[in-house]
Formats: structure tokens, C-alpha cells, sequence
């Protein structure tokens, strides 16, 4: 199967070198994203559930630029630097995945840092139908 790099200027360039969004057959596999802003480079303030609606957010901006959907997320993956505010990042979590959307699979991970100080990193894979 061929791989595919995808772009997309709703999220924020790499400061380091990796592939923001893999495509190998019929799964699409985001990296881990962080809360930054696109077009400064600066981390979203505000906490955890500020960092995570904002993840989301640039999410949903590049789904189209990723071909795929919300309805085609198999699993997301969250760590995040502050357990003890998970609830937070629940809310931003439930502010997408509103009783009428079914939500992926989810992990949730606590760890003891993140890349260029963030509290909340997610990563998301997708699987799509096979084309005919």
C-alpha cells in the first residue's frame, strides 16, 4: 500500500520532523496535537479544557482537508499533564460528541509532560471505507 503525507493549514506547521496526518490504505493516522495556533505558533492559554476544545477545534477545521469524518474516527487518544482537571477535558470532549454524534473509541493517559509545555495532547485515527 502507498503512504501518503497530508497537509492541512489549519494545523500548525511541525517544529520537529514527523508527519502530521499518514495515510496507508484506508486508515488515517493524525499525530499527536497540541493546542497551537496556526497562524502564531503560540500555545492556547486557558488549561486544560481550553487546550482541548481548541484541539478539537483545529480538528474539525481540517477534516475536510484530511478527507475523512467524524463518523470515520475509530479512536482518539488523550494524555494529559493534569488528571485532577479531566473533567474539563471531558466537557470540550462532550461539547463535540453531543448525544447525537457517536463518539470513537477512547484512551485516556496521564503523564508527566508534553511537547513545548502543553497540558493536553490528543491523537486521532481514522478508518475509511474501501473504495471500489
Amino acid at each position: 500500500m502507498q503512504r501518503q503525507t497530508i497537509q492541512s493549514p489549519a494545523v500548525a506547521a511541525p517544529r520537529f520532523r514527523y508527519s502530521p496526518c499518514v495515510r496507508i490504505g484506508d486508515t488515517v493516522q493524525l499525530s499527536g496535537m497540541i493546542a497551537l495556533d496556526a497562524d502564531t505558533g503560540a500555545l492556547m492559554a486557558g488549561g486544560p479544557g481550553a487546550e482541548a476544545a481548541f484541539i478539537l477545534a483545529i480538528l474539525q477545521r481540517a477534516l475536510p482537508d484530511y478527507g475523512v469524518t467524524l463518523d470515520q474516527l475509530l479512536i482518539a487518544r488523550i494524555y494529559t499533564t493534569r488528571m485532577d482537571l479531566f473533567s474539563d477535558i471531558n466537557a470540550a470532549w462532550e461539547a463535540v460528541f453531543t448525544p447525537e454524534v457517536t463518539p470513537p473509541a477512547r484512551t485516556s493517559i496521564g503523564v508527566s509532560a508534553l511537547p513545548l509545555g502543553a497540558s493536553v495532547e490528543i491523537e486521532f485515527t481514522f478508518v475509511q471505507e474501501r473504495r471500489p
